[in-house]
């Protein structure tokens, strides 16, 4: 097994080994992962964070040590918390890093930053407060920044950076936490699951106060939130049908 780290600011993770090929996630600077098949120009790689697959190019990634990722795998998190910053090379060029980019790896890849971040786990009441740092953020598939994301690329940042572990689709992150009976006994930072006419779980949103929620469609906005599903306040009408919500966070 080889292991790598991300040193750009953000790159796509791909369905397949080409530049074609969908985007299923982005790997962002710091990002820890094991390398699991090695082609000519593209790897497989399995990022830690959330264990996802799909493939990266070659030449967007460092192989580092194995004893150098089970040394920072066990470290807390340090995350950036503006939206944007830089990092400084050594030769004093600058690479710029978004919301979320770990910090951890900065001495392992010779880099240094002066800018703001966070390492600890933050209260649930901060977990809006966090999310509506994205409000207005265009709608990506596969997107986890303020420049694109989709909806469980949203609300797994938004987790991130208040110290919490969600997995990287809604359908997975629906296996999360515990399930509540009516939207009555949610509390904001809850998750609001939603499916398709067949069952399966296509949307994940945050629950705000007074039966609201913030979510990623079109861009990440507020809209309302019944026991139908979500009703959106400019179209009047329903958008998504309410599947489950979940608690993964108590406090």
């Amino acid at each position: 097994m080889q292991y790598g780290v991300a040193f750009l600011s953000v790159s796509s993770l791909r369905e397949s080994p080409a530049d074609t090929a969908e985007q299923v996630t982005q790997v962002l600077y710091g990002e820890l992962f094991k390398v699991v098949e090695v082609r000519k120009k593209w790897s497989r790689i399995r990022l830690h964070i959330d264990k996802y697959d799909g493939w990266v190019s070659n030449n967007q990634f460092r192989f580092i040590e194995e004893e150098d990722y089970k040394r920072l795998i066990l470290e807390k998190p340090k995350l950036v918390t503006d939206l944007v910053d830089f990092v400084q090379l050594p030769d004093s060029q600058l690479i710029p890093v978004t919301m979320g980019a770990s910090l951890n790896t900065l001495e392992l890849l010779g880099h240094t930053f002066e800018g703001n971040f966070t390492n600890e786990r933050q209260p649930k009441a901060n977990i809006v407060e966090t999310a509506l740092n994205y409000l207005n953020t265009p709608y990506q598939w596969g997107g986890k920044t303020h420049f694109g994301i989709d909806c469980s690329g949203f609300t797994q940042m938004v987790y991130l950076l208040n110290g919490h572990i969600l997995k990287r689709d809604a359908s997975l992150q629906a296996n999360q936490g515990e399930a509540l009976s009516f939207i009555e006994e949610s509390t904001p930072g809850d998750l609001a699951f939603f499916d398709d006419n067949e069952g399966n779980i296509i949307h994940v949103g945050i629950i705000m106060e007074d039966h609201y929620i913030i979510h990623a469609h079109g861009h990440v906005r507020i809209d309302h939130l019944d026991h139908t599903g979500i009703f959106n306040t400019e179209t009047k009408m329903h958008t998504h049908k309410l599947r489950v919500i979940k608690r993964v966070v108590k406090r």
